[in-house]
Formats: structure tokens, sequence, C-alpha cells
């Protein structure tokens, strides 16, 4: 922890250039993130809300600057640390990225047995759990083709929950599903985050916003602040 990190301090970065392999993305990013706090990450499509996402789940390298994601410093981490940080993070993904050739128990059970889990019991406790967190208690045996667009984002939420993270990181999670089905889920992750999480949704659907108000930081312009007012989004 940085000598002015707080204990609820989850997310820090300070002085940090983000980069798209030889691209610079954003430059002079200083941000903080705390324990249950949900925010949101604005900007248009290519101004860098992804490439920021994936510095923090060290998926793009952090070249410059100092970031602390769930205790971990992000300049220079080894690659041995890197399972380490993530087992801290969720990710939930555009496009679901669900196994479809098994039910969505057995996508769950996939991830739990692959980080390490071996009892059958605690694995079945644990998928019933999140299961019913999402709204899907009863569907577990269901192939992601049988399911909505809705409930498989719902299922690649409870995915991301398995492992108990620190912090969720959701790139543009309602980018494919219909403005009703978009508020369910954004409605699911504010909940979420009331339980301790800190969740980071990276979106350009601005109609969100306006309906689940939350602290917003834009990418614009190579550069990334925090919207103090409303009325500064700019609808795209």
């Amino acid at each position: 922890m940085s000598e002015n990190q707080s204990l609820d301090t989850i997310i820090e970065f300070t002085n940090c250039s983000i980069w798209q392999q030889d691209h610079l993305v954003l430059s002079d990013v200083n941000f903080k993130v705390d324990k249950g706090e949900f925010i949101y990450l604005v900007g248009k499509v290519g101004s860098g809300k992804s490439s920021l996402i994936k510095t923090m789940s060290a998926q793009i390298p952090l070249k410059e600057g100092d970031a602390i994601v769930a205790g971990h410093k992000l300049a220079g981490i080894r690659n041995r640390e890197v399972p380490m940080l993530r087992r801290k993070l969720g990710i939930v993904f555009q496009d679901f990225q669900l196994l479809i050739d098994r039910p969505v128990y057995d996508n769950l059970e996939f991830v739990l047995k692959a980080t390490g889990w071996k009892n059958k019991k605690e694995i079945e406790i644990r998928i019933a759990e999140v299961l019913e967190k999402v709204g899907l208690g009863p569907k577990g045996h269901k192939m992601p083709h049988q399911l909505s667009g809705g409930e498989q984002q719902r299922v690649v939420i409870g995915r991301a929950l398995l492992n108990d993270p620190d912090i969720i990181l959701a790139d543009e999670p309602t980018g494919n599903l219909d403005p009703e089905t978009s508020e369910g889920i954004v409605g699911l992750l504010q909940d979420i985050s009331k339980n301790g999480r800190a969740i980071v949704v990276a979106t350009h659907n601005y109609t969100l916003l306006k309906k689940f108000h939350a602290r917003t930081l834009k990418c614009e312009d190579g550069k990334l602040a925090e919207v103090k007012d409303e009325e500064e989004i700019v609808l795209l």
C-alpha cells in the first residue's frame, strides 16, 4: 500500500500512461476506487476504456506510472504474480465467452476446477450460491443457447463471482442486450457492489448512467477525467 492509499482503496493509479502496444492511449491517468464503490468508465469507441480495463487485469503491461490493484503493484508485475492478481478479479465480457457445448452448471464447475477447487460438495454449494445470487437458481441444467442474452450475461456475472473477487471489471456488459435487459444487468451489478466489491463498468450506454447514477470517469482526447456534472456527458 502506498503512503497515501487508504485502507478502503482497492484500485489506485498515479501518473500512469496506458499503452496499446506502441500506441499511447491515455496519459496522466490518476484515480482511486474504494471497496464497495460502483463506477462507470465512459467514452467513445477507441477512447481507451478497454485498454484501461485490460491494464487493471495485467493483460496490458503498465509501462509508466504506479498502479496498485487489489494489493498488487502493476508496474513490473512478475508473470507468477499475475494469476494471484486475477483471482481477486471477476471479469464480465460483452460477448459472454461461455462454453457452448455444456450446460450452465458445467461452465461454472470448469472455472472452479481450473482455479483449484476439488471437493465436489463444496463446488455444488458454491455454484448454487452464485446462480441464486444472479437470479438463475433453477437454470443450471440449461445449455447456453437455451437462455436469453440477459440470462447468459447473468451466468457470466455468476462466473465472475465464483471465487469471491474483490473487484469486478465489466467491459461493455450490456453491449449485446436490449434496453430493459441492460437495466436489469446494471441493477444487479450495483446490488453486488453493496456487498463490498468494487465494480468498474466500461460502457458507452449513456441512458444507463441517467437511470443508475454513479461516479463516472470519462476517457476523452487521450485523458481520463472525472465527470462532475451530468451535463458534461455528451451523448454519442
